[in-house]
């Protein structure tokens, strides 16, 4: 994909902090967990970006996330208890609604007169989608247009399966690992998965979307286990999009299958990979018991190899991007560092990428 003819007020690597690029997008919405994790009165508590953050549900059904610090000692609130309405800090018994605001102080006598109504804890944006909760760690006004859309299902599923592992690598090489169609045919190289060992020729059509990019739809390969179960022949759509979102979308006829992954960032050089495959066929449900092991295992060959491979960026932090097959990988950051420079500038988001096709091995 080439540079869009919109003009650009600055592309100068200079003008962009360059630490900007080797941490996460402040103004974006970041899966924290699946939706069931706050059910029954549960908290969650989930570090996003170096911030502790608590997740709940109130007793009228809406999610909350607050910063998982009472302002008094700085005690973790998911520490304490939640009946649904109001939060307790087990140190000295602080209540906080899920809108943040202090609501009692029982340690103060009733002679004195502190007023505790202006005390709050920082509350973030969140909504639910596709089965899980998302936050955005922006604490300024945002402007809807001008974020990433929160994934979203077009089907009804008739079952799902959720697995989350913590990887330590930052989050842009966890994200690079979602574009990167290279590493496939040596990280994955099981007898489910990839049952063919030879090398093949690849060429796929690239195209942009708000915020990202999209191989496609495309007929795939049967020889796949994974692939035969559906029948027939499957089209496949994967769509990236920022700020760490990857959406595989495959049907056959009237079957759906979508296998998602997300990478959120937990901090410096930790990231939550978590990845969900729904599907619409009721009769897939029995395989539940087989596939989870097998989602285990191949979410776990991308978190060995990403955590060997951060020790040698942390030893040289260069990247050698090289060919067809390195090009989403420059997308990548071509994509991140024009929602950075845009947000800065006060312009809409211009996606600086254009349709392209896309040779290499795998």
């Amino acid at each position: 994909m080439s540079s869009s003819a919109a003009p650009r007020a600055s592309t100068a690597d200079d003008v962009l902090d360059p630490r900007a690029m080797r941490e996460p997008l402040p103004n974006a919405w970041y899966c924290v967990g699946p939706a069931s994790a706050v059910a029954g009165g549960k908290m969650r508590a989930m570090a996003l970006n170096g911030e502790q953050v608590v997740l709940g549900r109130g007793k009228d059904g809406v999610p909350f996330a607050l910063r998982d610090r009472c302002p008094h000692r700085g005690m973790a609130l998911s520490k304490g208890k939640f009946d649904g309405d109001t939060l307790m800090c087990p140190f000295h018994g602080w209540r906080f609604g899920t809108d943040g605001r202090c609501r009692d102080v029982p340690t103060l006598s009733e002679h004195d007169a502190s007023d505790f109504s202006r005390i709050a804890v920082q509350r973030f944006p969140i909504v639910e989608s596709a089965g899980f909760l998302w936050v955005n760690p922006h604490l300024g006004p945002a402007d809807p247009e001008a974020v990433p859309a929160v994934p979203a299902l077009d089907f009804e599923p008739a079952g799902s399966l959720v697995l989350e592992l913590e990887v330590e690598a930052s989050f842009d090489l966890t994200t690079l690992s979602l574009v990167d169609p290279g590493h496939v045919a040596f990280v994955h190289d099981t007898w489910w998965f990839r049952p063919s060992k030879e090398l093949r020729e690849k060429v796929k059509t690239f195209q942009p979307v708000p915020h990202g990019f999209v191989m496609t739809s495309h007929a795939t390969t049967t020889s796949s286990p994974v692939y035969r179960l559906l029948g027939g022949a499957p089209e496949v759509e994967i769509e990236f999009r920022l700020p760490g979102v990857r959406l595989e979308r495959i049907r056959a006829g009237a079957k759906h299958v979508a296998n998602y992954t997300f990478a959120t960032p937990m901090g410096p050089n930790r990231t939550m990979l978590t990845n969900a495959l729904y599907w619409s066929m009721p009769a897939l449900n029995l395989l539940k018991p087989v596939a989870r092991p097998l989602m285990r295992q191949f979410l776990t060959q991308d978190q060995q190899v990403l955590q060997h491979a951060q020790a040698g960026l942390d030893r040289k932090p260069t990247l050698v991007l090289l060919g067809q097959g390195d090009l989403p990988s420059q997308w990548y950051f071509r994509l991140k560092r024009e929602a950075l420079e845009a947000a800065r500038e006060g312009r809409p988001f211009a996606n600086p990428l254009t349709r392209q096709e896309l040779r290499w091995r795998s």
